[in-house]
């Protein structure tokens, strides 16, 4: 299993970014996948998540109208679209895919930076 993030960089208060989540090794289909993120000296949050129909959900309150997340199935990718990025969604963002009890797959992750 291998996931891959990219599409993390540096950017203004109010702008926006696209992260990617590219993923092998398994049945893509079959799969939820969620986007988590860490920023420094805090615990890992969950952000979103796609479920494998294609259905995003939002988990953190305070991304809620402004990420949405989705998938490209042929291509086996996830998306997490981040739109009016704050300060404070600086963070080192991760993609997650849990096949069930040991089998959950993590990618290196892909830094986030939002400031003037």
């Amino acid at each position: 299993v291998r996931i891959v993030e990219s599409g993390g960089g540096l950017v203004q208060p109010g702008g926006a970014l696209r992260l990617s989540c590219a993923a092998s090794g398994f049945t893509f289909t079959s799969y939820h996948i969620k986007w988590y993120r860490q920023a420094g000296g805090k615990e890992r949050e969950l952000v979103a998540l796609i479920t494998k129909v294609g259905s995003n959900t939002p988990y953190a309150v305070s991304v809620r109208e402004r990420f949405t997340s989705s998938r490209d199935d042929v291509k086996f990718e996830a998306y997490l679209q981040m739109n009016s990025l704050k300060p404070e969604d600086t963070a080192v963002y991760y993609c997650n895919v849990n096949r069930g009890g040991v089998k959950d797959s993590w990618g290196q992750g892909t830094q986030v930076s939002v400031s003037s």
